[in-house]
């Protein structure tokens, strides 16, 4: 008999384990009494406070991101992302639907932030980064948020493209901080990050959690506005990460609490360049890194536009993404999210 998706998925929460995939290792684990976030360390040092104020002087000439629009947002002016000076959020909620170490039993708490700096042409949130459907909100509003999350017992803040509101973050981040937030931070990015503006997170993010869409300049111009510059940005950010928190760290629940999880989407006709990617982080990051190849793409917004990725992926594009992964000897292989699971379940047999 077929499992049904909630069956599934409560067993899988429960076992907290791979069904599919039993080769999957977790990593150091902490005792979860022993650690704080590390914005609460870096506010016990005096320097919070400082790096809020160096985000939001950055609104006046806005270079968050490499496009560097050089726009005064302070006073109105939009660039490539059409972000205003607050943060527009679109919603905010437990997720269910993420890495099992993020979701746990309690959900990933995220917050889906509005607008985007790359604009991919297949996105699956298309209304939320290429229109900017949501509310615009003071920084209060969203440390509200925050700590509501972790009263329902969310295992974190998940900021959902955060990029282009990051001053907003940091700042939300300190007032939540003085009123009990006590959650790791994941900053769940595209990955086309200026190496500057990484290092003004060092010390408040806990958890980075990159895309790496492309291996190839050509096709990040065609299918991400032009941004032919992604593969070689994303990968001095990824190193830069990864030089910040390190491998990924778990508590006895088998919760996340600290370190890098990369995230590689498979699509059609090897447009993702997956044999390149997994080579490259075989190369220059430990081989225990945390690394999802995730199965979900679908056809969504312009993709239909493009034969080379108007459909689905096979299981044998999957298995053969994975393969290459464990050929380069990646031992922490985790296509444990949910909607990957799914993926497989569909295609299994009654």
């Amino acid at each position: 008999m077929r499992l049904t998706r909630r069956h599934f998925i409560k067993n899988s929460l429960l076992l907290g384990s791979s069904l599919l995939f039993p080769s999957f290792r977790a990593h150091a684990i902490q005792k979860k009494e022993d650690w704080l976030p590390a914005y609460e360390k870096l506010e016990k040092e005096g320097k919070l406070t400082q790096r809020v104020e160096q985000a939001y002087a950055l609104f006046e000439h806005c270079e968050l991101c490499p496009r560097r629009c050089g726009v005064n947002r302070k006073k109105g002016e939009k660039g490539f992302c059409r972000a205003p000076l607050k943060a527009v959020v679109f919603s905010a909620h437990p997720h269910f639907g993420e890495e099992m170490s993020l979701v746990g039993q309690h959900g990933s708490g995220t917050i889906f932030f509005s607008n985007c700096n790359l604009r991919c042409i297949f996105c699956q949130n298309w209304p939320i980064s290429h229109e900017g459907k949501g509310e615009e909100i003071e920084d209060a509003d969203v440390a509200d948020l925050m700590l509501h999350l972790q009263k329902m017992g969310c295992h974190n803040i998940n900021l959902v493209t955060p990029t282009h509101v990051m001053p907003n973050i940091l700042n939300a981040t300190q007032m939540a901080l003085k009123k009990g937030l006590r959650i790791p931070l994941v900053y769940n990015t595209s990955g086309y990050e200026r190496l500057e503006i990484l290092k003004m997170l060092n010390g408040i993010v806990d958890i980075y959690m990159p895309d790496m869409k492309y291996m190839d300049p050509e096709q990040a111009a065609k299918y991400s506005a032009g941004a032919s510059d992604y593969p070689d940005v994303t990968k001095r950010a990824i190193i830069e990460m990864h030089k910040q928190v390190g491998v990924l760290q778990i508590d006895g629940r088998g919760i996340a609490l600290r370190g890098l999880m990369i995230r590689h989407l498979v699509m059609p006709n090897r447009v993702a360049g997956t044999e390149k990617f997994v080579r490259w982080v075989a190369q220059v990051l430990p081989k225990s890194t945390y690394v999802n190849i995730m199965a979900q793409y679908r056809v969504e917004y312009q993709a239909y536009e493009h034969p080379e990725i108007s459909r689905g992926i096979t299981v044998e594009e999957f298995m053969e993404a994975m393969e290459w992964a464990k050929k380069v000897g990646l031992t922490n292989l985790d296509p444990n999210s949910v909607a990957t699971r799914d993926f497989y379940l569909k295609r299994q047999p009654p």
